[in-house]
Parts: structure tokens; C-alpha cells; sequence
């Protein structure tokens, strides 16, 4: 029997794959596996001739998304499938999961079309609703009028380029506390892990113009956490069952209980390095889901 050939596609800024995902890479081959790494909008890359394609690095879409979904509609085996790539790479899916109940960080989205009207006061965050590793994510203090005007700034030449902003409430927990981000593989909990601050005075340099540099240390989820994150991956538009990967970001919210920040189903970091066994773990659940697709 030939092996299983598994496609791990990157971008051509990673063509060897970040050193997380050469973990699991690793970890294929160990299991028999012909592992490639293939840079997704390379046309020379046959996507047809694999049993299984599973996004990870792929993080330069956000300038060319409309691309990255015509490119994730035509491969046949594609993990994540291709529509919730479509769901996922845009921010507003939040409103979604919202409109289910659950707790959500307060987002409100301005359309380039749309007047924009900035919070009165107090510290926000203002993103794009497409985008990734963090980048064209600003954070402003709006009672400091130096800085409100700067947050206008970066908002009108966000909408000037025509992407949709998110302007959501700073949550100060992530100085003191982190982040939490619980990794699911195949549904089921494998590791999770803290991030520190990512913006502001605290905030972190880019790396290779693809996303900018992460504080982690593993951490272990509370139980309040964990059932967040089965609630979050239940809400998964057409169910969570044929999700190979996902990733949970959450935050203490003003009464202590965790909100969600992100549900990350594209091209989340796993931070593999972080948990022994999990590039093993994720290894072989991309093999069982090869199989289930045959």
C-alpha cells in the first residue's frame, strides 16, 4: 500500500513550513506519511494528488482573500473544509456566534460605506475584520486626545482601503491574566496555552511582515474555559464534527467569567512546542481524517 501523501500548505514567505508546523511534519513521517509543504498559491502544486490538505501557515490571505477562497473551494480534500474558511476568515462570524448567546467580547463594525463614530472614551481596539497575526491591530487610549486622534487615523485609512473595522472595548485581564487559547483537535482538548499583551506599550514586534511576535507559556484551562470552548466549537456553522482543528482564544470579561476573543479555524499557530505529545496527537488525527475522506 502507497503511503498517505498530506499537504501541509504554507505561504511563500514559509515555504519550509514555521518550526511548530515542521513538528507535526515530523511527526507524519514518522507515522509513514508523505508529508509536502505546498505554498497555496503556487500553481505549480498538484493539490489533487494529495489525500489530504491541511492548512496552517498560509497567513499573507488577509490582502487576498477573495483568492485564498477560490483556491480553498477548489481543492477537494481540504482541512478545514472550505466553508468555514469562508466563514471564518472574516471577523464578523463573532456576530454570529453572539447571536447564538454566547459570550462575546462587545465588537461593533463600521463598513467602508458607513459613517465612522468612535467611542467617547476609554481604551479600544480597532481592527480589520479581515486579517491575521494581529496586524493593522491598534490599540488606543480615546480619552487622550493625541491618541484619539491617531485611532481616527488608523480607522479611516483602514476604511479608505476599503476593510470592514471591528472597535471593541481594550479587556484589561490580558495584562495581568493573558489570554487563553485552548487548542481542540478533532473536538477534543489537547493542550492550551497564555499569551501575553500583543498591543499597546506591551506590544509585540512583526515577524516577516506575516504576524507579530507571541509571549506563550502553556497554562492549564479552568473548567468555566473548557466549557466555553465546547459551547464555541458546538456553534460552528454546519457542526463541529468534521473539524480536524481549532483554536479558542478567550479572556476574563468584567465579571471574571472568559468571553471569546477569537475561534480561530483557518490558520491558527497549535504551539505544538508547548505540549509534549501534541504534534504526535495532530499527526494522527490528520491521518484519521485522510482516512474518513478517502
Amino acid at each position: 500500500m502507497s503511503p498517505v501523501r498530506i499537504a501541509l500548505a504554507t505561504c511563500a514567505a514559509l515555504p519550509e513550513l514555521d518550526p511548530d508546523d515542521r513538528l507535526v511534519s515530523e511527526a507524519l513521517r514518522e507515522l509513514g506519511a508523505h508529508v509536502t509543504a505546498g505554498v497555496w498559491d503556487d500553481p505549480a502544486v498538484d493539490w489533487a494528488t494529495f489525500d489530504l490538505v491541511v492548512i496552517r501557515s498560509t497567513w499573507d490571505y488577509p490582502a487576498r482573500r477573495a483568492d485564498f477562497l477560490r483556491w480553498a473551494a477548489s481543492v477537494r480534500r481540504l482541512a478545514n473544509r472550505a466553508a468555514l474558511i469562508a466563514w471564518n476568515t472574516d471577523k464578523r462570524y463573532l456576530a454570529d456566534l453572539a447571536a447564538t448567546g454566547l459570550p462575546v467580547v462587545p465588537t461593533r463594525w463600521v463598513a467602508p460605506a458607513e459613517t465612522l463614530e468612535l467611542p467617547a472614551g476609554g481604551e479600544h481596539v480597532i481592527k480589520p475584520s479581515v486579517g491575521a497575526g494581529s496586524l493593522d491591530a491598534e490599540r488606543f487610549n480615546l480619552d487622550d486626545p493625541a491618541q484619539a486622534h491617531a485611532a481616527r487615523a488608523h480607522a479611516e485609512r483602514l476604511l479608505a482601503a476599503g476593510r470592514t473595522i471591528a472597535i471593541q472595548p481594550y479587556v484589561g485581564a490580558v495584562d495581568s491574566h493573558g489570554e487563553t487559547a485552548i487548542i481542540l483537535i478533532d473536538g477534543r482538548l489537547s493542550h492550551a496555552i497564555v499569551k501575553g499583551p500583543m498591543l499597546g506599550a506591551g506590544g509585540r514586534e512583526q515577524v516577516a511582515g506575516l504576524y507579530r511576535a507571541e509571549s506563550i507559556a502553556p497554562r492549564r484551562p479552568t473548567p468555566a474555559e473548557l466549557e466555553l470552548a465546547s459551547r464555541t466549537l458546538a456553534a460552528i456553522p454546519g457542526g463541529p464534527d468534521d473539524v480536524l482543528y481549532a483554536r479558542v482564544d478567550l479572556l476574563p470579561g468584567a465579571s471574571g467569567d472568559p468571553v471569546i476573543i477569537e475561534l480561530e479555524l483557518t490558520e491558527p499557530s497549535l504551539f505544538l512546542g508547548t505540549a509534549a505529545g501534541s504534534a504526535q496527537r495532530f499527526a494522527e488525527a490528520i491521518l484519521a481524517h485522510a482516512a474518513r475522506h478517502a
